[in-house]
């Protein structure tokens, strides 16, 4: 009996109380609210108002809305931002399991080596990478001049100066840098894999492709989704390498984007207030999206669970 009061007591404390869970996650919360809660309320609050940014704010309810919903431009950005989603979420993703497989089948030597390169580009400045770029894309750069050395002068042009090129020019540096953040994802989840089920397809006569798509690929799905909504959500969000690539969305409006457009909105033609209406936007759109494949991701493992 005197043991049973002890543990009771000792599982139980006096001292704590449930609102002491909320004092440990306090500071936290306190700075995740004044850096990230408080100016999403103030975007949101700006976009109701006629403002430059330095100027006194003039409430006009939602007319920058309704400019919205009828700006070109801001339709135009969002098709490139949906264009890029295939070079900055689908391919890095395909790619990266490609590079999985290959990396995970067998104990290669040096495969630290291996992963610490292949992941280089994710830890690489935006405008580093954008410089480096925009030099090899160069009409007097090292891609045409292996053009001409293999005879393809007729593929020579200026690359990110084309209306044609130019946007799978940038999604091309986009997948470059993405593959990494997937793959490394995706080996990590690889190696939780059991490989009795490896034995088990073998033994079963399954080929390589088959393990690949009966084992890997359902193996990974939590990985895949992962990576899917970090890719997706830096889709949408492309700004620094655009702009280094093209200089704020060249040639004429080809690769112009959501962020590039709130940017010359905001310091360039000083409508804040316009800006701040389409950032929060861009915001529930990103926000919409990844909540709608997570939920599907949930509802999907419900019914596999079932």
């Amino acid at each position: 009996m005197k043991k049973t009061l002890l543990r009771a007591r000792f599982d139980n404390p006096p001292y704590i109380r449930p609102y002491h869970a909320y004092l440990f996650i306090l500071p936290g919360l306190m700075i995740y609210a004044l850096f990230v809660l408080w100016p999403i309320l103030s975007t949101a609050r700006y976009s109701l108002y006629n403002w430059t940014g330095f100027s006194e704010p003039v409430f006009i309810g939602f007319d920058n809305y309704r400019e919205l919903w009828r700006d070109d431009d801001f339709w135009l950005a969002l098709q490139h931002n949906a264009f890029f989603v295939i070079f900055f979420s689908i391919l890095p993703i395909m790619l990266a399991l490609f590079l999985t497989s290959l990396m995970t089948r067998g104990r290669l030597r040096g495969m630290a080596i291996f992963r610490s390169g292949l992941f280089i580009p994710q830890v690489m400045s935006s405008v580093v990478i954008g410089i480096i770029w925009r030099w090899l894309f160069a009409y007097d750069g090292p891609i045409n001049e292996f053009l001409i050395l293999i005879g393809l002068e007729s593929w020579v042009r200026p690359w990110l100066g084309d209306f044609t090129y130019a946007r799978y020019a940038v999604g091309s540096v986009g997948t470059w840098v993405q593959y990494g953040l997937c793959m490394v994802l995706f080996i990590a989840g690889a190696q939780s894999i059991n490989e009795d089920l490896y034995d088990a397809a073998r033994v079963a006569g399954a080929n390589a492709w088959q393990e690949f798509r009966y084992v890997t690929l359902p193996g990974l799905s939590q990985q895949i989704l992962v990576a899917f909504v970090l890719t997706f959500i830096a889709a949408l969000r492309a700004f620094d390498l655009v702009f280094v690539l093209t200089r704020s969305g060249g040639p004429g409006k080809e690769t112009i984007v959501t962020s590039i457009l709130i940017y010359q909105q905001a310091f360039q033609r000083n409508r804040a207030g316009y800006a701040s209406a389409m950032a929060l936007v861009l915001s529930v759109i990103i926000v919409s999206v990844s909540a709608l494949v997570i939920r599907l991701q949930a509802r999907r493992d419900e019914g596999q669970a079932a």
